[in-house]
């Protein structure tokens, strides 16, 4: 009984300990210096060898100008615990702060000289935090690198790249980043996170070039797979998947075992559009792969590839049923499944194959979330194929029976999604809200466009008819009906000018002709649009698409380039930026790394 006393009475002092800290540290953020210094002062009387209480205290007098009190404790302390000679420079700023800077001066190289007659790196890695926690980061660095000097297993670059950083020394900082990589291959991750602070997708922003620079140097003197796995890194982040791909290809023949490297890029590549590179990848996989899933997985990238470039269907229908001849119709093919079941519908037009294919895999024992990706594969044929109360039954089911995972999320905005496509505005728009927290950027941002959408375009028509016409040219550029689609929403250009749909529509004909291979007709959408409204959200992305129709398709490199330069200039806050500047600067003949 009497230790359960004890015991209690020790939780207590503990949260009573743990409580001011709270305190005198919440006094110290808000300035509230002497009510904090009144607090740390008496922490510290009860744990005199507290580091924490010693600092806070000193701060918060060299804040209320007590020096005296700064001199008093550092004194103190330095008598009763030798070993916390790093002091010194506290007593130094302390004089710094009074402008008496020899005496500060003094006892700065006191504290450096003290690391070396000490031989005690770890006192240098605190006489060095000590420095820079006072923003003296030229006493900091000596400190750092004296400490390594005395013992080279001490590795305290991170610091010294901090300092670089805030000294605006970017070259030094990355150098000292890269050399904390080549001492230990487990800091590679971490060098990646402090680096990529400065980086951007703009492969001429001074960063980038000085670390491409610093990189290459490295491999000419000393090849390593760590500096081909950085550049790798920052061509990725640059979007150049090409040049990743090299530098992935490289790594792969020092170890011919691992190839996850390149099916990640192949991934990425086809993510984001890059299908030409994407495909190099896969096909590389290919030739050099012996594992069954790799193998799957590569066959079935370069069959959505050549279904996405509308190769001819013959051709890609051979294809599936070899892959099925070869790995049959089962659990492990479900992926390969759904991609025919997509292709029969939206290709090919079968929604009746389609539609049996995915319920005879969902016959197969599937774990929630494969069930959850099939049945959403399905709703979507099913909305190809106009049976919406059928496509949201399963949307619905997926939804609610993975509410906080991003399929559940994906069925919701389905679900919002082909509301909308009925005409069913307020219902949609109910989930749209919820969608705005996805943990899903991409999600969140689709829901986001097409709340705004709906909302923007139901003012100045009470009976939505309109936004009513836009949805089903929507749903039919969805059920790839171009051509309906074009017509519906040449209808509406006529019937409802002036409405604030009308640059939507533009746009949205724009790119189905496109699509349809009627360029000039794009141009001339293209063209509205800016002359519209020079403030319209859309007309930085008209630009855009009006320089790459010119460069791609109209053979007009003067006019693309005035386009992109117009981007330049007049958008720069545009997510086409950096493309713009980069296409820009290719056609006036920069030499580009």
């Amino acid at each position: 009984m009497r230790y359960l006393f004890i015991f209690f009475i020790y939780l207590f002092s503990v949260q009573i300990i743990a409580q001011e800290q709270q305190l005198g540290y919440q006094y110290l953020r808000n300035g509230e210096y002497e009510k904090a210094a009144s607090i740390y002062k008496t922490l510290l009387e009860k744990h005199p060898y507290n580091s924490t209480y010693t600092s806070y205290l000193i701060d918060c007098y060299q804040q209320i100008e007590h020096y005296d009190e700064v001199f008093k404790i550092i004194e103190n302390q330095l008598t009763n615990y030798p070993s916390k000679e790093y002091l010194y420079v506290d007593y130094g700023y302390t004089f710094q702060l009074q402008h008496q800077i020899e005496k500060a001066t003094f006892y700065y190289k006191k504290a450096l000289a003290i690391i070396e007659s000490s031989k005690n790196s770890t006192l240098g890695y605190l006489v060095g935090k000590a420095f820079q926690d006072n923003h003296l980061l030229d006493y900091a660095l000596n400190a750092y690198q004296k400490a390594m000097k005395i013992n080279p297993k001490a590795n305290y670059n991170i610091q010294i790249a901090f300092i670089y950083g805030e000294q605006g020394e970017i070259p030094k900082m990355f150098e000292t980043y890269l050399k904390m990589v080549a001492l230990n291959h487990n800091y590679l991750n971490n060098a990646k996170t402090y680096i990529g602070q400065f980086l951007t997708d703009d492969a001429e922003n001074n960063y980038n070039v000085v670390l491409k620079k610093l990189l290459l140097k490295r491999m000419q003197k000393n090849p390593h797979n760590n500096w081909n796995h950085l550049l790798s890194w920052l061509f990725i982040q640059q979007k150049d998947y090409k040049k990743a791909f090299i530098q992935e290809k490289a790594l792969h023949k020092r170890n011919l075992e691992d190839l996850k490297g390149i099916i990640n890029l192949g991934s990425l590549a086809y993510n984001n559009n890059d299908f030409e590179t994407s495909k190099n990848c896969f096909q590389y996989i290919l030739d050099n792969e012996t594992d069954i899933n790799n193998e799957l997985t590569a066959k079935l990238y370069l069959l959505e590839i050549n279904m996405i470039q509308e190769v001819d269907s013959a051709i890609i229908e051979n294809q599936f049923q070899q892959l099925f001849q070869q790995y049959g119709k089962d659990i492990e093919t479900v992926e390969i499944q759904m991609v025919y079941a997509q292709f029969l519908a939206f290709n090919k037009n079968e929604t009746i194959n389609a539609i049996k294919i995915l319920k005879s895999t969902l016959k197969l024992p599937l774990n929630e979330f494969e069930k959850g990706r099939v049945k959403t594969k399905l709703a979507d044929v099913l909305v190809f194929d106009n049976k919406f109360n059928s496509a949201l039954i399963y949307y619905t089911q997926v939804q609610n029976n993975l509410k906080n995972h991003t399929i559940g999320q994906l069925a919701r905005f389905k679900i919002a999604q082909t509301s909308y496509f009925k005409g069913d505005f307020e219902w949609a728009q109910t989930q749209l809200k919820v969608l705005k927290s996805s943990t899903s950027q991409l999600i969140s941002n689709d829901a986001l466009n097409l709340n705004l959408l709906i909302t923007d375009n139901n003012v100045k028509d009470s009976l939505k008819l309109a936004l009513k016409t836009y949805a089903k040219a929507d749903l039919l550029s969805f059920q790839k009906k171009n051509n309906e689609a074009i017509n519906t929403l040449q209808k509406l250009l006529i019937t409802y000018k002036d409405h604030p749909i009308e640059d939507e529509a533009l746009f949205k004909q724009s790119q189905l002709f496109e699509t349809t291979n009627q360029f000039e007709k794009a141009e001339t959408n293209y063209l509205k649009i800016i002359e519209l409204n020079a403030e319209d959200i859309l007309v930085d992305n008209a630009i855009y698409y009006l320089a790459e129709l010119y460069l791609n398709k109209l053979n007009n490199p003067e006019k693309a380039k005035e386009y992109y330069q117009k981007i330049i200039f007049d958008y720069p806050s545009s997510i086409h930026l950096v493309d713009a500047r980069k296409k820009f600067r290719k056609l006036r003949g920069d030499i580009l790394n």
